[in-house]
């Protein structure tokens, strides 16, 4: 959004939203972390048994002393890069081993403060214009090696970079946009009942069938932009006729048919 950011919460394997919150142009995102797990919480409903098999993975936006500590309170299990690079370069200079992996190395050092959990901190150092470059790590998890942590924590992003992209290309997200800051808040809910309507019609409908690998976009452009009819029975949808017989026809037919029955 132009002036604008969008905070959110998906479920990527299921290709669902859990949470959405617009905050101005100016909002730092460590003032969107916390409301961001407290609303999973509420949507996952979990309890502190749950908490302790949970990660989150985080950047260094959300990286701060603050915000690990009342994760760590809470129960969870962390990954994370930490916010401040002038204490990378500090614990750079406490570590006594570098391991060297492709061209960066990465060293174990002792946690800078007290998190009121035992956890484990990495530095991580690659050569740069001639300068060595330092940032540092955060995890909680037990892993076999300080190359599978880094790899661990690599695997985060990307997919939820995509749920944004296929909702600014298949329900234009990002052409839609209010002058109001509560009339553009409601379009995003709006969208998100799309999605996850979309979504739900994706896992119960096109998982198996020939349509599986469909992104929004393609649902949206390629399957429901047929004219069709909705025969409906005691307010309950019956069955759907296509008034054009096209390429895909017969397979989307058998694909609405499932959903149908799965309702």
């Amino acid at each position: 959004m132009t002036g604008r950011q969008l905070a959110r919460v998906s479920a990527i394997k299921y290709r669902e939203t859990l949470w959405s919150e617009l905050y101005p142009g100016n909002q730092h995102t460590v003032q969107c972390f916390q409301p961001a797990v407290l609303a999973t919480e509420s949507s996952l409903e979990l309890d502190h048994s749950q908490r302790k098999r949970t990660v989150w993975r985080m950047d260094g936006g959300a990286g701060t002393d603050d915000h690990l500590k009342w994760l760590l309170a809470r129960g969870y299990q962390v990954i994370a890069k930490g916010l401040s690079h002038f204490r990378a370069a500090k614990l750079a200079q406490q570590a006594k081993r570098w391991d060297a992996y492709d061209d960066w190395w990465l060293a174990e050092v002792s946690p800078p403060i007290d998190y009121g959990r035992s956890i484990r901190v990495f530095v991580r150092r690659r050569l740069k214009d001639d300068k060595w470059r330092h940032s540092y790590y955060l995890s909680t998890l037990q892993l076999p090696s300080k190359g599978y942590f880094l790899d661990f924590y690599h695997r985060r992003g990307g997919a939820e970079v995509e749920q944004f992209r296929q909702d600014k290309s298949g329900l234009n997200l990002a052409t839609r946009r209010k002058q109001s800051f509560t009339g553009q808040l409601g379009y995003i809910l709006l969208t998100d009942l799309a999605h996850n309507l979309l979504a739900d019609f994706h896992h119960k409908a096109l998982v198996g069938s020939r349509f599986e690998n469909y992104g929004l976009k393609r649902i949206v452009r390629d399957l429901l932009n047929m004219p069709g009819r909705l025969i409906l029975e005691n307010n309950h949808l019956k069955r759907v006729e296509l008034l054009t017989l096209m390429k895909n026809s017969q397979d989307l037919i058998i694909c609405l048919e499932k959903y149908i029955s799965a309702e």
